[in-house]
């Protein structure tokens, strides 16, 4: 399918990664395009919301990448914002650029869209709550973050138990005994908030993981990170891991399991208050779960404990929940995307951030929309060879980090941005006051 000025475009979802699709696809002349938000705001997820329909972050919720490194590329965090802004300013943020680049009035808010087929003639039929229009091309920007991923363990614990993707505040967990499972962003946030005002707090880990603080050597871990990016690969986790030994000193000797692999080879784990609380006794870490007999959890290491509520921060599946399961889906398998954006069989159907990264994810939204918005200029041509290329992105994330459902849309940030502003022509549109070649991580 050829593109000019005139093509219709829907894009599902006005969350960051939408609307950084939507402004570059704008700013690129494309002016017919509809965005649908299910919502009544832009910014997806950092929207705070105690309706637990809504997926949104909870209640203290701050940002784990910086400032620095957290900006569209042509539109900086205002010199007010902290370090880590919140989650507060962080939508005032997203609002503010949606406005600024014509992308507000083009959202249908609070609209949920049901079904999406594609049609004898190649363009997609968009059937939603309040009705149905086709299109010539379809962008795919509805999140990752919405449908929980459950444990499974032998009995069944009958005391509370819920998904992270409920947890909005400590509230609930006044003078409990509370265990969270999983030490990701999510488990660890939501156990250092917890400890705050339960009885008792305990986090179960199945395997180690690298803790990175928010700050090191007086300054915000990414922007001490970006300046290692001269090092080898060979040698650069050996120094990420110095520099974490150094700052976090023996894990061990707390209950903690060393991690068996690279800093680089997992989703990175920033957080600056789970270890603080655990060396002063108010959260407990503790091995993989044996079992659940009523309200007591047997562990691994044949310890056992008395709980009032578990929380399960164990992830999400990835869902498209508007297509048929035998057209398109991408849970638990490789996401065949051409760059993590384009299908291989269909050229008028693309991805913004359906991925995963060390840094910051609508950063890296941004220059897919860059990419993106230059092929439908034609200003970038797919390779004839898309499923080779595929072929080999798939094995890099394979390779590159460890086995986990998680890592299935990971990617290395700077890498990752490094080979998507590669591919951006250098006669491409100044649509920004930036100019391509100045482009940063």
């Amino acid at each position: 399918m050829a593109f000019n000025k005139n093509t219709s475009i829907a894009i599902i979802g006005a969350g960051s990664s939408g609307i950084a699709a939507a402004k570059n696809l704008l700013q690129c002349g494309f002016e017919n395009v509809t965005l649908f938000e299910q919502s009544n705001r832009v910014g997806g997820n950092w929207v705070y919301t105690e309706d637990v329909k809504h997926s949104s972050v909870y209640e203290t919720t701050h940002i784990i990448t910086s400032k620095a490194h957290s900006s569209y590329l042509d539109f900086p965090m205002p010199e007010s914002y902290p370090d880590y802004p919140s989650h507060w300013l962080m939508a005032e943020y997203f609002d503010n650029y949606a406005k600024e680049f014509g992308v507000y009035e083009r959202v249908k808010f609070d609209t949920t869209v049901q079904h999406i087929t594609r049609t004898a003639d190649g363009k997609w039929t968009v059937e939603t709550d309040k009705g149905t229009s086709n299109f010539d091309v379809l962008i795919v920007s509805n999140g990752h973050h919405w449908n929980p991923r459950y444990p499974n363990y032998q009995g069944k614990f009958e005391g509370e138990f819920l998904h992270s993707h409920y947890f909005k505040n400590n509230k609930p967990f006044t003078g409990k005994s509370v265990m969270v499972i999983g030490a990701g962003n999510s488990g660890c946030d939501a156990a250092v908030e917890v400890c705050r005002v339960a009885k008792k707090t305990f986090i179960s880990m199945r395997r180690g993981y690298h803790f990175i603080p928010k700050f090191v050597f007086g300054q915000p871990a990414d922007v001490i990170a970006n300046k290692f990016q001269w090092v080898p690969d060979f040698l650069l986790d050996w120094v990420y891991d110095l520099v974490l030994r150094l700052e976090n000193g023996d894990i061990t000797k707390w209950g903690l399991k060393r991690p068996d692999h690279g800093v680089r080879m997992s989703h990175p784990v920033s957080n600056s208050e789970l270890l603080y609380y655990i060396r002063h006794g108010e959260i407990t870490a503790k091995p993989d779960i044996e079992r659940f007999e009523g309200k007591t959890v047997y562990f691994k290491d044949g310890s056992k404990e008395e709980l009032d509520t578990i929380i399960a921060a164990t992830g999400f599946t990835v869902t498209l929940p508007f297509f048929d399961k035998n057209f398109i889906h991408y849970e638990d398998t490789d996401v065949r995307l051409y760059k993590r954006i384009f299908h291989p069989e269909y050229n008028n159907l693309m991805f913004v951030g359906l991925i995963q990264a060390s840094g910051c994810f609508w950063k890296l939204a941004d220059f897919q929309s860059k990419l993106l918005a230059n092929y439908m200029a034609g200003n970038f041509a797919l390779p004839q060879n898309m499923n080779a290329e595929i072929d080999r992105e798939v094995k890099q994330i394979r390779e590159g980090f460890t086995k986990s459902a998680r890592h299935l849309i990971e990617v290395d940030y700077f890498k990752y941005s490094a080979d998507v502003i590669k591919h951006i022509p250098k006669n491409a549109p100044e649509w920004t006051k930036a100019k391509l070649n100045r482009l940063v991580v």
